[in-house]
């Protein structure tokens, strides 16, 4: 079945809502199978419910929400064999971005991923965690910015990869995934730091595998 493309201008309030439960989505703050209200999401982001359903519908056409047989529109939720999609799709792309990255030796694109590094930390360290995982998903879309390959980056965005291995909470096995996480994502920069290709693949490598892993313990 062929992709729907839904055309939107960029600065209306239907974009807007676009955006907003995109990002919700993709940093697993809306799970697979939420129920996405029309009224709610039109309270909440100040705008007509025409807005919303504008939205819902370009959000259905990339295949990350879906509209049930007797109404209402969800999360569409993951298989397995999206989640080996995902992680083949990750490993392809943000291996080959990295590589480039190598090439490049930009000082400007490892403070922004410290930074983010950061943000990352206090998002957790503050109980913040949908931010946290927000946080998480810029870490590696600016991998995928830093190449500069307009190509590449219009290949990452329109495949709207999803941050699948992050769970929301705070118990001891979740919080352990946060961990992680920050420690792989610090591992990554300072290796790009020291010119350490084997240690920044050998971390990227092992940071989708465990994601992939953990997805498939949701699945």
């Amino acid at each position: 079945m062929h992709k729907i493309v839904y055309n939107m201008k960029e600065d209306s309030l239907a974009y807007k809502v676009y955006l907003e439960v995109r990002k919700k989505i993709l940093s697993s703050q809306l799970a697979g199978g939420a129920r996405l209200v029309e009224s709610a999401w039109a309270d909440k982001m100040a705008v007509s419910r025409v807005a919303v359903r504008e939205a819902f519908m370009r959000l259905a056409g990339e295949s990350l929400v879906e509209f049930g047989e007797k109404g209402g529109c969800f999360v569409k939720k993951m298989t397995v064999e999206d989640v080996k999609d995902i992680r083949e799709l990750r490993e392809l792309l943000e291996i080959g971005a990295l590589k480039i990255l190598f090439s490049k030796k930009s000082k400007e694109l490892i403070e922004d991923l410290e930074l983010i590094c950061n943000d990352f930390s206090d998002m957790v360290s503050k109980g913040y965690y949908g931010g946290a995982c927000e946080a998480d998903v810029r870490f590696h879309e600016r991998i995928i910015e830093g190449t500069c390959n307009s190509r590449l980056i219009a290949i990452y965005k329109n495949s709207n990869i999803p941050l699948f291995h992050m769970k929301l909470g705070a118990i001891m096995g979740q919080m352990e995934d946060y961990l992680d996480t920050e420690k792989e994502h610090r591992a990554i920069v300072d290796a790009l730091k020291a010119d350490d290709w084997n240690k920044a693949y050998t971390t990227l490598v092992h940071h989708l595998d465990r994601g992939e892993q953990e997805a498939l313990e949701l699945v």
